[in-house]
């Protein structure tokens, strides 16, 4: 637990964000979490009849996309912005 905990807090720290006139906090990055969980049910009767249940989460974090327009992003900013927008885009194709 504390190993999960450390991974996470160490993504956050690498988290890149970045000001604009909407947001002053933009995510610049994606980060997908995939969680592995396995359950066991033990039997009364025996430990070889035990019952085991594996899953797998995915949660996706997107950064959004921009409307320069709209942002007034400029410089580094205005960069990564069409950076994201590509990304986004090619992601779109995938899925569909």
């Amino acid at each position: 637990e504390d190993e999960a905990f450390q991974i996470l807090n160490e993504a956050q720290a690498n988290r890149a964000v970045a000001e604009h006139q909407l947001n002053m906090k933009s995510s610049r990055s994606h980060v997908i979490y995939t969680y592995y969980i396995t359950r066991t049910k033990l039997s009364d009767e025996a430990a070889s009849d035990a019952e085991v249940t594996q899953s797998k989460l995915h949660f996706v974090d997107l950064a959004g996309s921009e409307r320069m327009n709209k942002t007034g992003s400029t410089g580094a900013v205005m960069k990564e912005a069409n950076y994201i927008n590509k990304s986004l885009s090619y992601l779109e194709q995938v899925v569909i």
